[in-house]
């Protein structure tokens, strides 16, 4: 396994569940000044002129997370050939988790961690803010275990055990 983990987190439009994964793993996977883990996010088929949910942003920025350069993207942007080499590949909601994915170089290892969907919150502003903090601490409690996994006796099979594994913690 290389140093540093590539992890491709999947959604429909890529605009919040994963937008925040992508964020929370870049924050949460530097270890005494090296960058264990990179995150990165797509969507299967996100809008024209897409962007990431401005409460997403928010929530990050609230908890202390950088949301500079986050941006919603087609998943097809990583199966080019330029594209970084994932290690793996996490689906973070249902209708993703469905769809035939592109071919990815490499083979990465894949998961699926379900979140519901905190765009779908009703409510006042704050109500639905706070739904977007419950999914960053949800996407959290997970994170922090997979940024913790002992790198070095990792392979891909492991690693995509250890991430399935995850996707039943709560």
């Amino acid at each position: 396994m290389p140093d540093t983990l590539n992890v491709l987190f999947l959604c429909t439009h890529n605009s919040a569940r994963s937008i925040l994964s992508e964020a929370l793993l870049n924050h949460l996977g530097r270890k005494h000044g090296v960058q264990r883990f990179r995150g990165f996010s797509a969507g299967s088929s996100p809008r024209e002129n897409q962007q990431p949910n401005p409460l997403a942003l928010r929530a990050l920025q609230d908890a202390g997370i950088d949301t500079q350069g986050l941006s919603s993207k087609s998943w097809d942007v990583f199966a080019q050939p330029e594209a970084p080499r994932m290690d793996l590949v996490i689906t973070v909601c249902d209708n993703a988790a469905g769809e035939a994915c592109p071919f990815w170089p490499g083979q990465p290892a894949t998961a699926h961690w379900g979140y519901p969907d905190p765009s779908n919150a009703t409510g006042t502003e704050a109500e639905r803010l706070e739904a977007f903090r419950l999914t960053l601490l949800a996407i959290r409690q997970r994170l922090e275990l997979l940024v913790n996994l002992p790198l070095a006796s990792v392979d891909r099979l492991r690693l995509q055990q250890a991430a399935r594994d995850l996707a039943t913690q709560s």
